[in-house]
């Protein structure tokens, strides 16, 4: 069987990526650290383990930046891209929060479905949320 992977890169192309397997947790978060990060209404993550994720080139060119919160948000120091988010959650289970958009192929074989909206007590009064997804205020619970 062949191993398909699933790829990505930030807006300049300096930073590449490859996930072997996107869990099917795949949130839009509302926080208001989001909107901020990413200069949008929301933004989409999609859950992997840590080892699933594998830097094809650019690696030099990642920065992050921690939040008193102790979430860590990784991006491309050339261009600005958001590509990462942790969060102590994340560190205890072992995995990491990719940014949706930076992928670039996505394998069919995955099933690419988000299935919720995240931190809705801070959602932006200009944007109606329209679809059947569950919403929570704060994390899933």
């Amino acid at each position: 069987m062949t191993n398909h992977k699933n790829t990505g890169s930030c807006l300049c192309g300096k930073i590449t990526f490859s996930v072997d397997e996107i869990m099917p947790v795949i949130g839009h978060c509302h926080c208001n650290m989001c909107q901020k990060f990413h200069g949008a209404a929301f933004s989409t993550f999609v859950e992997v383990s840590v080892n699933q994720l594998t830097w094809l080139s650019g690696k030099a060119c990642l920065s992050e930046y921690k939040a008193d919160n102790e979430t860590v948000r990784t991006f491309c120091r050339c261009c600005g891209s958001s590509l990462l988010f942790e969060s102590l959650y994340n560190r205890k289970a072992n995995t990491i929060e990719v940014a949706l958009a930076a992928f670039d192929d996505i394998h069919e074989h995955q099933q690419i479905t988000p299935d919720a909206h995240i931190y809705t007590e801070s959602k932006v009064s200009w944007l109606d949320i329209n679809d059947k997804l569950p919403q929570f205020l704060a994390y899933r619970k």
